[in-house]
């Protein structure tokens, strides 16, 4: 299993880049930044200062859209990087959450997220695409061997067929056993039905991890403090699949609705941060279900769940209080453990 920390792009650009390096010498192989361009910072340009002051980390977006940004300068963006640095992105891409709705726009529909998967993978390949009217460009720029895999975040049943379709990889925002199980099979299903083979599509399951001194109660409602920001934020997309779906649990898993039956509205201006206010009808029972928390024993005995379910990667949100202390943690303790090695750490 590989391992990916997730962070947001909050000034100063330096300390994201410090954890990074920090994850990097502690085992991980991945690293990850929110792109929301009203609430974050650019993450290309840091991007950038993360590749060249590391080594071996792959670096993208978790996830982009192809609302607020063209695909020909998302491909360009891509490849330019990985012609400094030697094909080390990724492109997570989704439909756009707090990027589209805090600028006043609706999140992409799945025909244009399609559309703009084949698009930007190919011209990052140095390929002709086209653009969607008729335009057929390439890059002439870009050199032999150049690689872009592009993988999809989703929940509802159309994005899940979608990914198996024509991502590259799927990208899961909880870490629930149940859900994991039903949304992998979904999208390798998918990826069959399509005349792929499922085990090409890598599967990324990203959420906050906090790690514990203990298991006891105090240490227990401190971590769920810090993560239940979490539920929030996938509520918003449940939102959306209830609004479309129902709840009844005919289409939906009711594992996945019944939770945001008192959801009453939500602020991006707390979006993917501990403390947030519109996540209090968040009960304790998601925030153990979606997250990792508790001592190190039981992270790597969920991980090792989750990779029992055909999970590639765990990404690692860590937007709480204890970012260096969870970073550490999983270099000394979870990932020589899961991995089955000594200590990660160099």
């Amino acid at each position: 299993m590989d391992f990916g920390l997730v962070l947001q792009t909050d000034p100063p650009a330096a300390r994201v880049v410090s954890l990074m390096k920090r994850a990097e010498r502690n085992g991980f192989t991945h690293g990850w930044t929110f792109d929301s361009a009203v609430l974050w910072q650019e993450p290309f340009v840091i991007h950038s200062q993360i590749l060249a002051n590391t080594t071996r980390l792959k670096i993208g977006p978790m996830v982009t859209n192809p609302g607020t940004r063209t695909l020909e300068v998302t491909a360009s963006t891509f490849a330019t990087l990985n012609d400094m640095f030697g094909n080390r992105t990724i492109c997570g891409i989704g439909r756009g959450d707090s990027a589209m709705r805090v600028a006043g726009r609706s999140p992409t529909t799945l025909v244009r997220l399609g559309e703009a998967i084949r698009v930007i993978r190919a011209l990052a390949r140095g390929e002709a695409a086209d653009l969607g009217d008729g335009t057929v460009v390439r890059f002439p720029w870009v050199g032999p061997g150049a690689e872009l895999p592009v993988w999809m975040a989703a929940y509802g049943p159309g994005a899940l067929k979608l990914t198996g379709e024509e991502a590259d990889g799927f990208i899961l925002q909880l870490a629930d056993l149940y859900l994991t199980e039903y949304m992998v099979r979904a999208v390798r299903d998918a990826a069959a039905a399509a005349g792929r083979d499922p085990a090409e599509v890598t599967v990324c399951v990203a959420a906050p991890a906090y790690v514990t001194a203990d298991d006891s109660p105090a240490a227990l409602a401190h971590a769920r403090e810090q993560c239940r920001w979490f539920g929030g934020m996938v509520g918003n997309h449940v939102a959306d699949l209830v609004a479309r779906y129902g709840a009844d649990g005919d289409v939906v898993p009711r594992e996945l609705t019944d939770y945001v039956r008192t959801r009453q509205g939500y602020d991006y201006a707390h979006h993917g941060r501990s403390g947030n206010p519109d996540t209090r009808f968040v009960p304790d029972e998601i925030v153990d279900r979606f997250c990792l928390i508790g001592p190190a024993e039981r992270h790597i005995e969920k991980l090792n769940a989750l990779r029992a379910l055909g999970v590639d990667q765990f990404a690692l949100y860590a937007m709480h209080d204890a970012r260096e202390a969870v970073i550490d943690a999983y270099g000394s303790q979870v990932i020589p453990a899961v991995r089955g090695r000594g200590s990660a750490r160099r």
